[in-house]
């Protein structure tokens, strides 16, 4: 059972930055896609980043790019995502994901970082952004 472990959630003012990580423990990240996801109160579960090493794939949805930045450390099984610049539209629980190889490719030719084919889920870390 592959347990998913996230940090860095918390309160930021509009225009700063924070790092949430994910640590997949002993489980071994090198074929798997890492995503990120987050959802506010009363909307859907919304896909905002992915990347794979098996196919070279790295996607940011359009609502982050430019602002968002996803990363992976293999050796140490985490994967972080760097966000600047917040809006208080980015408030919402963030979450961390591993799925199939090929979700980030995906991803790229649809344009949408889908939760389907995501096997394993993080707890959720919340993130708001307010003065």
């Amino acid at each position: 059972q592959v347990q998913l472990v996230e940090s860095g959630g918390g309160l930021v003012q509009p225009g700063g930055s924070l790092t949430l990580s994910c640590d997949a423990s002993t489980f071994k990240l090198d074929y798997y896609t890492i995503g990120w996801f987050r959802q506010a109160p009363g909307k859907e579960r919304e896909g905002i980043s992915c990347h794979s090493n098996l196919v070279g794939a790295t996607y940011y949805g359009a609502s982050v790019k430019g602002g968002f930045t996803i990363s992976r450390d293999n050796a140490r099984n985490t994967w972080s995502l760097q966000m600047n610049s917040l809006k208080p539209e980015d408030s919402a629980v963030y979450y961390c994901a591993m799925g199939k190889p090929s979700n980030c490719a995906t991803a790229q030719t649809v344009g949408v970082v889908a939760t389907k084919g995501y096997d394993y889920w993080g707890q959720g870390t919340q993130v708001t952004v307010s003065s």
